[in-house]
């Protein structure tokens, strides 16, 4: 496995999220005492997807957040490139598709929004899969990003560092068949750009009006952004 700090190879990360597929959902609520859910909650505020919505839900894993986008009418679709995540989830009842966030299915200017939650760490070029999911969504779409971040407070960015990679890696190693895909995530984790960062790297990408909200006391940032109207 590529160590999270080095070139991820995406079939070595498509393989180990589809050996961890079948109890990821489980694990993640787990390691986060629940606050998976509240997270997904805010995002699906902020993305405020209505009927007549299309959204574009990548790294969408089983499409726990795909189901929860779609719960007022919009048309989502779940899109991941480890088919044993959207085996595992094909229970949700939303459009799922096998895709690379590098190279998408999908027709230019196809989608109202798009959403990435705690996948866009994963990809092995961050710009260049901004830039493609910019391609796919229409003039004036929208764009939100949740992930891991940097809590700004300096006591709790302390304990955030100092605890995080023990706590997933130690569960990675009692709860799961990959011990070391949990040791990534924990790698992945830590090594995730800032706030700001991320928000000016989503801005070089082509997109505008970037913004962030801190939750969780910063241990996860929700960030958003516009595709510019054409002139």
């Amino acid at each position: 496995m590529s160590r999270a700090n080095l070139d991820k190879d995406p079939r070595e990360v498509a393989a180990m999220f589809d050996d961890v597929a079948k109890g990821y959902d489980r694990a993640n609520s787990v390691m986060t005492f629940g606050f998976d859910r509240r997270w997904r909650s805010v995002a699906a505020k902020i993305l405020d997807a209505t009927h007549g919505d299309r959204v574009l839900d990548l790294a969408a894993g089983t499409g726990v957040s795909t189901a929860e986008f779609a719960r007022h009418g919009a048309w989502c679709v779940a899109a991941d490139f480890s088919v044993e995540m959207l085996r595992n989830g094909k229970q949700r009842g939303v459009p799922m598709v096998a895709a690379d966030a590098l190279r998408l299915p999908f027709a230019d200017e196809s989608f109202d929004a798009a959403t990435i939650l705690f996948g866009l760490r994963n990809f092995v070029d961050t710009a260049a899969a901004l830039t493609e999911v910019a391609r796919v969504v229409k003039p004036g779409g929208r764009l939100v990003i949740c992930e891991v971040s940097t809590p700004p407070n300096a006591l709790m960015r302390f304990l955030h560092t100092k605890f995080l990679m023990r706590v997933v890696t130690w569960f990675g190693k009692r709860a799961s068949s990959n011990p070391d895909a949990y040791s990534y995530l924990a790698e992945s984790m830590a090594a995730w750009p800032q706030q700001r960062e991320l928000g000016e790297i989503i801005a070089a990408a082509g997109w505008s009006g970037v913004e962030w909200l801190n939750v969780t006391f910063g241990v996860v940032a929700i960030h958003r952004a516009v595709k510019p109207e054409q002139e």
